[in-house]
């Protein structure tokens, strides 16, 4: 026999009525006062499609904000909070001027861990945007309201994302070519030992950067440094003067104490009987391959040994080189969008004058000329029917035309172009720890004065046979030209005595016979 006991306050179930679903014999649990206020908060929802994408940009732009207005209060406070610590923390840094910038750009390791919070702060972003939007859209829509919800929301992330991603590729670019240009652990023996991120000039009111054009070729042996050119930069205003060598120049001089002034204790000069082999454009290989290791350990014996020629010729240290490959020049033109010169007589592309064979094609006279990193090229490069000293007047054209191109838009606009072409073709000696303060100073340079001083052929100078008192002298007064008496002549400091780079084309006669025979 069993029993059934019922509770007195249940009434008994009706026969033939279904069992309550079991959500509904859950007790209800008595609310607290105020608790359907704050019910209705944690319902609040916008009204419409107008207002959900309004909201859900909003949570966009301002992290948090859409938790907020959801009833989310803890949740949107920590998330808005943590946006602006992060803008806070930005604006700091950044905000210390452009040195730390550089300083980051110049740190691969930072570089990429950098790279690497902007796609995680990309993803959890985007996250917020999507549940926030979840949040705030009403409980009860149409089908048209989720679909263009849901779009708006990507369209939202898209554009969101695509500048964050830009910046991640930009700092990626940036560590790879920091690493394959700029090394970390430099060996040389011709580069200052007391330099620290302090004192990166090692104390030094000017800090000398030899450029150098190697121009390798079928028809040499190894690589020549056709283009010398000893660019002086004041490290504290910019001031800049550049002084150009002919690639002819013979008994190139070593410092008394270089190993090379024992070896070479008369100037450079090889015996082999081939004058081409003792200019200064030979010593690049030819020093190399005759003295291995003399120099001890190096990352470059060649680029060492010129530095030393230019030292010992100029009566200056030079403290760093670049070296650009003039085959891979004409990347670098194109990547910042080639650069714009005066052209005052033809100039050859191809050619070979003591060979006999013609140029193919000639870049024509005229101001302002745009030309594109072929025609660059042989404008800096050029020398059929002309001389090296012609030469030498486009190629320091060509750096100031570079110079005048590299501006901030050009640099943002095309800086992965840049960054690829730079890694693939220069070589330098200057350490990564003080690439940022380079840059810092060129920005000066840029801005500043740049004198040249050419030693070309003249009663002072020959190449021939140079006299280097007098290149050393001419040097020393460029550089700090000595009080002068009243009445006493100027010194002469061999500077051209008008602008090479302006636009004073040469006789009509000169284009003509240049034009009939092409």
């Amino acid at each position: 026999m069993s029993h059934e006991v019922l509770d007195e306050t249940t009434p008994p179930r009706p026969g033939g009525s279904r069992r309550a679903s079991r959500s509904s014999r859950r007790p209800v649990r008595a609310r607290p006062a105020g608790g359907a206020r704050r019910a209705h908060r944690e319902r609040r929802r916008a009204d419409g499609l107008a207002g959900t994408v309004g909201l859900t940009a909003l949570g966009a732009f301002v992290p948090g904000s859409g938790y907020l207005f959801a009833g989310r209060r803890f949740l949107g406070a920590l998330v808005l909070g943590a946006w602006l610590v992060s803008i806070g923390v930005l604006v700091w840094y950044f905000g210390r001027g452009l040195t730390a910038a550089l300083h980051l750009a110049f740190d691969p390791m930072l570089v990429r861990v950098a790279a690497a919070g902007l796609g995680a702060v990309l993803l959890v972003w985007a996250f917020i945007v999507y549940t926030s939007y979840r949040l705030v859209r009403p409980r009860e829509r149409s089908r048209a309201h989720t679909v263009i919800g849901h779009v708006m929301v990507l369209v939202l992330v898209l554009v969101g994302a695509a500048p964050v991603l830009r910046a991640a590729q930009y700092a990626l670019v940036t560590a790879d070519g920091v690493e394959d240009v700029f090394p970390d652990d430099v060996r040389s023996g011709t580069t200052p030992d007391n330099v620290s991120d302090d004192n990166p000039w090692a104390g030094q009111d000017y800090v000398n950067v030899l450029l150098l054009g190697g121009d390798g070729g079928d028809d040499r042996t190894g690589v020549r440094t056709d283009t010398v050119i000893l660019v002086s930069i004041d490290t504290k205003t910019g001031r800049t003067v550049m002084f150009s060598l002919p690639r002819n120049m013979m008994y190139a001089e070593f410092p008394e104490d270089s190993p090379l002034h024992d070896l070479y204790p008369d100037g450079y000069q090889t015996g082999l009987g081939d004058p081409g082999f003792d200019m200064l454009n030979a010593i690049y290989g030819q020093v190399p391959a005759a003295h291995p290791g003399v120099l001890g350990d190096s990352d470059n014996e060649g680029a060492d040994a010129v530095k030393l020629a230019v030292e010992g010729s100029l009566g200056i240290p030079v403290n760093y080189y670049v070296m650009v490959n003039l085959k891979g020049f004409q990347t670098i033109v194109d990547a910042i969008g080639g650069i714009t010169v005066n052209i005052n007589e033809p100039v050859a592309i191809n050619g070979n004058t003591d060979a006999g064979i013609p140029p193919t094609d000639y870049l024509d006279p005229g101001p302002d000329q745009h030309l594109d990193g072929f025609d660059a090229l042989w404008f800096a490069r050029g020398r059929y029917g002309s001389d090296d000293y012609a030469r030498m007047d486009r190629q320091r054209c060509t750096i100031d035309a570079i110079i005048e191109a590299a501006d901030p838009t050009t640099i943002v606009t095309r800086y992965i172009d840049i960054v690829k072409a730079g890694k693939e073709i220069v070589l330098t000696d200057i350490p990564r720890r003080i690439a940022a303060d380079f840059v810092e100073l060129l920005l000066k340079v840029k801005e500043g004065k740049i004198r040249s001083v050419v030693f070309r052929s003249s009663d002072q100078f020959s190449s021939a046979d140079p006299d280097y008192d007098y290149v050393r002298e001419t040097v020393a007064n460029a550089l700090n030209p000595p009080p002068r008496p009243a009445g006493a002549p100027k010194v002469k400091r061999a500077e051209d005595p008008v602008d090479v780079c302006a636009y004073n084309p040469v006789s009509d006669d000169v284009t003509d016979d240049a034009a009939a025979s092409d």
